[in-house]
């Protein structure tokens, strides 16, 4: 269910999760594919949806919003050097459909990126034992190799903590008759404190107003007809990173966790059960 509203400065997004949280059965552990990426205007979006119809469905999730809990060192050194834009980066995250609750399943991610290429582990859990494992109380949830990979990282960079919540609403589609996912993200958003996935959707702007970003996913090359419907929209690629573009705003602008916030609100039921992560952390520099 999709409620909006409006007061004097911003847009009121809320979205309630409850019968939308991923199956939890037999989750995806690993992927392997390209992740093209474009920034949308209002008006782009709406063409782009009007010119998949009948070719892309909205898979059984309908809208959901996503919140992603990156971590990082005390020197942000991994998002650093994404934003060098080299040909191999890696991140890791810890994703929720909704809001979570102490028992509710999150996902623990590996992402890498090498020549265009994205690889993804991914590994379902709780947040206790995500505490635990980055705690390095723990190194495995049962999900062997996978696990050996994610704590190998974690080792290798030793202080992982959390650095920035991302927040978004997402749409996803998929082809019936063939391998192509696509996703669009309204109101991507991100917060500084308050780095806890129980909490709120609430956070920063990322984008304009009505500005999405649409995330095409395939395993080999992109069919002629959502090429053209691409070209004919005026629809270009980007390198777009909703945690990069949340530290070079706070680099570049001096933004701060008190900053105007376009909001969405919790359940007063999911919010809780478990205490807040304060961020300590250096401020950052260019």
């Amino acid at each position: 269910m999709t409620r909006t509203s409006t007061n004097a400065s911003s847009k009121l997004h809320i979205i309630d999760n409850k019968a939308k949280k991923p199956a939890t059965s037999k989750p995806i552990a690993v992927m392997q594919r390209y992740e093209l990426k474009y920034i949308l205007s209002p008006e782009q979006t709406e063409f782009f949806k009007d010119q998949i119809k009948g070719r892309m469905e909205v898979d059984q999730y309908g809208l959901c919003s996503i919140a992603s809990l990156y971590y990082d060192t005390p020197d942000y050194r991994l998002i650093r050097a994404s934003i060098d834009a080299p040909s191999f980066k890696e991140k890791v995250r810890l994703r929720s459909y909704g809001l979570a609750s102490e028992d509710s399943p999150v996902y623990l991610e590996l992402k890498r990126k090498a020549y265009g290429i994205v690889y993804k582990r991914r590994v379902q859990a709780t947040l206790p034992t995500v505490d635990e494992f980055f705690g390095k109380e723990r190194d495995s949830f049962g999900g062997g190799q996978i696990d050996k990979e994610i704590a190998s990282f974690r080792d290798h960079y030793e202080e992982l903590s959390p650095a920035c919540l991302i927040i978004y609403d997402r749409t996803a589609y998929f082809q019936p008759d063939g391998d192509i996912r696509l996703t669009i993200d309204q109101n991507p958003r991100y917060r500084l404190d308050d780095l806890t996935l129980t909490h709120s959707m609430e956070g920063t702007s990322l984008l304009p107003e009505g500005y999405t970003i649409l995330e095409i996913k395939v395993q080999q090359a992109m069919p002629l007809w959502l090429t053209d419907i691409l070209s004919e929209g005026k629809i270009y690629k980007s390198s777009f990173s909703k945690y990069g573009a949340a530290y070079k705003q706070i680099v570049t602008e001096g933004r701060t966790a008190s900053a105007q916030r376009r909001s969405v609100t919790a359940p007063a039921a999911q919010t809780e059960g478990r205490k807040l992560i304060p961020l300590t952390r250096p401020a950052l520099t260019a």
